[in-house]
Parts: C-alpha cells; sequence; structure tokens
C-alpha cells in the first residue's frame, strides 16, 4: 500500500524543505505550487515556493507577477508567499563578491595588477550561474523565515549541476581555505616583524570571507540532507521517456544523499471519461496506453507513489486551480497498475 502525499506528510512532522523536479515539461511547476497551497491553507502553514529554474513559471501560474520583485505575498491564499529570483541580479552580485575577494588577494599579496582578467576567469565558468543559485538558495534554507519551503526546480540537467553544487563548491572552499592559510603562514615567517603580519593576519578579510562562506555552505549542506527535514520529489508523466527520466534522476539525488520523498504522477487521464457508450477509439486507446505506463512506474518504483493528479479540463492557471491540485494532493486512491 503506497503512502499518499497526504500520509507522507502526517509522519513526517519536521519536514520543511521540499523539492519538486523531472523532465521538462511534465509539471513541476503545478504540482509544487499545488503543494505550497496545501500546506498553507490547507495546514496553516507560513510557505515560500520559490523557483530555481533560470526559466521561471510561478508567475504565469499563478497569474500573479513575481519575477525579480522579492518575496511577494500570493493574492487569494492566507500564508503563501513566492519568489521568482532574477537570476541577472543574482550573477550581478555574486560576481562582485568574487571581485572583492580578487582586490583582497592582490592587495595582501602586494600585486599590482587589474583584477578584471582574475575575475572573468572565475565567472565564465559553465557552472558559474549554478554556482550563484546555489548561494541564495542556501540563504534562503539559513535563514528559516517560513514553517516550509518549496522549490520548484529546473529540468533534470540544470538541477543536477545545482545540487552538485552542495559538494564541489565545499570541496572548493576548503582548498581555497587551506591555499589562504598556507599564504598567510609563509608570510609570518619570512617576515621580520611578526607580531605586526600576525595582528593582520588575524584581520585577514579574505579568510574571514571564505571561513563564513563554508560555514554557511556547511550549514545548508546538512540540511539538504538531512532526512527529517527534507524531501526530494519526482514528477513524471504516465509515459515512457518522463519515467526513464526520473528513474536516472533518482539515483543521481540519492548519489548526493538527498532524501527521497516519492513520485507524483501528473496528467492522468481519469477512467470515468472512457465510461460512456461508444467511446473514440482515440480515447480508449490512450487510456490503455496509461494503465500500462501506470503499471510500469509501480513495477519500477514499488512503493513511491505519493499522488495522482488529473488531466485536468481546464488548464491550471490560478489560485483557484491550483487549489484543485491541492485537494487532488489529499485524495486516497488505491494503486493503480496494480
Amino acid at each position: 500500500m503506497n503512502l499518499t502525499f497526504k500520509d507522507f506528510i502526517d509522519i513526517k512532522p519536521n519536514l520543511k524543505y521540499m523539492f519538486f523536479g523531472g523532465k521538462g515539461g511534465v509539471g513541476k511547476t503545478i504540482v509544487a505550487a499545488g503543494v505550497a497551497y496545501y500546506l498553507s491553507d490547507i495546514l496553516g502553514k507560513k510557505t515560500l515556493i520559490s523557483s530555481t529554474n533560470p526559466v521561471h513559471s510561478l508567475s504565469s501560474a499563478f497569474g500573479q507577477d513575481i519575477w525579480g520583485r522579492g518575496i511577494q505575498k500570493i493574492e487569494g491564499s492566507k500564508n503563501l508567499y513566492g519568489l521568482e529570483i532574477d537570476i541577472s541580479d543574482t550573477v550581478k552580485r555574486y560576481k562582485n563578491q568574487i571581485r572583492e575577494m580578487v582586490l583582497t588577494f592582490l592587495k595582501y599579496a602586494d600585486i599590482p595588477l587589474d583584477p578584471e582578467p582574475f575575475v572573468d576567469v572565475a565567472t565564465t565558468n559553465p557552472a558559474f550561474e549554478e554556482t550563484a543559485m546555489f548561494e541564495d538558495m542556501m540563504d534562503l534554507l539559513i535563514k528559516e523565515e517560513f514553517d516550509a519551503y518549496v522549490f520548484d526546480t529546473a529540468p533534470v540537467a540544470h538541477t543536477y549541476r545545482l545540487l552538485g553544487m552542495s559538494k564541489i563548491y565545499d570541496l572548493w572552499l576548503v582548498k581555497m581555505v587551506k591555499s589562504r592559510e598556507e599564504a598567510l603562514s609563509t608570510r609570518v615567517k619570512l617576515s621580520f616583524r611578526k607580531d605586526k603580519i600576525m595582528e593582520e593576519v588575524k584581520k585577514d578579510p579574505l579568510l574571514a570571507t571564505l571561513l563564513k562562506t563554508r560555514e554557511k555552505t556547511e550549514v545548508g549542506r546538512k540540511l539538504l540532507v538531512d532526512k527529517d527535514r527534507t524531501a526530494f520529489f519526482f514528477v513524471t508523466l504516465p509515459l515512457a521517456l518522463p519515467i526513464a527520466v526520473i528513474e536516472r534522476f533518482i539515483g543521481w539525488v540519492q548519489a548526493f544523499n538527498i532524501p527521497t520523498g516519492g513520485i507524483v504522477v501528473n496528467g492522468v487521464v481519469p477512467e470515468e471519461t472512457c465510461k460512456v457508450e461508444n467511446p473514440s477509439p482515440y480515447l480508449a486507446n490512450k487510456i490503455r496506453e496509461q494503465e500500462g505506463y501506470l503499471e510500469l512506474i509501480h513495477k519500477k518504483f514499488p512503493g513511491m507513489v505519493r499522488a495522482y493528479i488529473p488531466l485536468y479540463d481546464t488548464e491550471v492557471k490560478g489560485i483557484h486551480m491550483i487549489s484543485r491540485v491541492a485537494k487532488d494532493l489529499q485524495e486516497k486512491r488505491e494503486d493503480r497498475g496494480g
């Protein structure tokens, strides 16, 4: 017997951080929005839904422009807030932080060089955008200003890189801290005025920044792997390709030691649509095909399906339709497909 989404939430009273991922186009935003509404308006938790996707969809889902406006109250809800980060602002701010670190390093090393080439090298690597987004995500997690956090993630490849930053970034910081400590130690050894240099070392702004950043990253990493407080849910359609994608995705997330919460099957055509006199062959075939994929889901991921979200007769847009998704997340249904 599968635990429904409601059951899962009930047995995880300390669950606070929820991520929703899957192949592009499977309805991650809709499911994440429904979950956020369920937590905020049905359970009464002050909830923040945020997007880690550079191409945001929350504004469209809620019918409210929240892009680049900071944390905004979602209209028509009791305790729900939304955040769509302007990635260009994030990258610009993070680039300035890198520039300050490079300037500090050059100043303390007495190297009269233009910092911009070094900044360009540091900020044009393929993962720089993910690094900047990871910093913002860590800031949200650590502040703990809300009872619950729901993250609508980007398609698989981007999310994989983003989650990977939790390990890569920490390794980079460890090396940077060690390198800085060695450089300062060497400076002390070579100095004739060790007392003065020691005072400078204690106040070294670059080392202080690195240590502070590493401390923040370590706190964030611990939250990400906390099985009582964090869960990553996977959204799929009852189709071959999205199922294959989440099969790989689950393995990647588990490799980062991030707890998995289960699977939400979106876009399920209700069986009753075929229970009419002389149903169209097209619809009957689609229902049969769907049942085969639902059975496949249960064979590949036993005990992991938390909810079935139907293919609605109208687009999911606006708080009213999102509340319908929240309602369907609570439904108890017998296991489809066996």
